[in-house]
């Protein structure tokens, strides 16, 4: 009997050992849960996704600006048509008058973009103007100077030359310089015609006439006629330096 109790007793360790071994663990564990670091919620969150986005994002947005300036220019050369607001002449305008013209077709640059659209106002200075004095100036004087032009309420400014395309001549109406010139025709042939008769009333008639014929070719040869611009006629601006509109 007293061996069989040894035995008892041996196997009665034995289970309850193992019974503690297997226990040791699930306490070991919920020891290390409650020694664990506290998260820190003021840490900043290492987002990486977020980077790219924003970095593409801006690459975006950066590109229309830089498009915009690039395509808002027109080089020197380029011509710009447009339309007279109102007449020119001679006979009334000076040099320093201020003149506009009506853009009638927009301008593109390279690309195809509209820097200049139809409607856009011209702003001119006559710089020089002076009516045609003899047979042989066929065009008279006529030197128009851009200086600006208004797209959409807003102005910038403008250099290079302007033509008026449909200027033309127009005689004026017989003047008292016109009438100067026959009268010392006339008397120039008279005086003529009395040396050559020897003092003749005849002479002197006949070669009135005949320099009053002089007289009157004469003044036509060097009538004055004016420098005239029809409103509404075409104008060309052509710029010398390249022009920007804004940014």
């Amino acid at each position: 009997m007293a061996g069989n109790r040894l035995v008892f007793l041996a196997l009665a360790l034995l289970v309850g050992c193992g019974g503690d071994k297997g226990g040791l663990p699930a306490a070991d564990d919920a020891d290390r849960d409650l020694q664990r670091p506290a998260v820190d919620a003021g840490a900043p969150l290492n987002d990486q996704s977020a980077k790219p986005t924003a970095k593409s994002s801006s690459k975006v947005a950066a590109k229309p600006a830089a498009t915009k300036t690039r395509g808002n220019a027109l080089a020197a050369g380029t011509a710009i048509a447009a339309k007279f607001d109102a007449g020119i002449s001679s006979r009334t305008h000076k040099a320093g008058q201020k003149l506009t013209g009506t853009v009638s077709s927009s301008v593109k640059d390279k690309s195809g973009r509209v820097v200049i659209p139809a409607g856009s106002k011209v702003h001119l200075t006559i710089s020089a103007i002076h009516e045609s004095e003899n047979k042989s100036d066929k065009t008279g004087k006529l030197v128009l100077t851009p200086t600006r032009i208004v797209i959409a309420g807003i102005s910038y400014s403008l250099s290079g030359t302007a033509t008026a395309m449909d200027r033309t001549l127009k005689d004026r109406k017989t003047n008292a310089g016109d009438l100067a010139k026959v009268g010392a025709g006339a008397g120039a042939g008279a005086l003529l015609g009395t040396a050559v008769s020897g003092g003749s009333t005849k002479g002197a008639v006949i070669g009135g006439v005949a320099g009053a014929a002089v007289g009157t070719q004469r003044a036509i040869e060097t009538q004055d006629r004016d420098v005239v611009v029809p409103s509404g006629s075409r104008l060309k601006v052509v710029l010398s330096s390249t022009f920007r509109r804004g940014s």
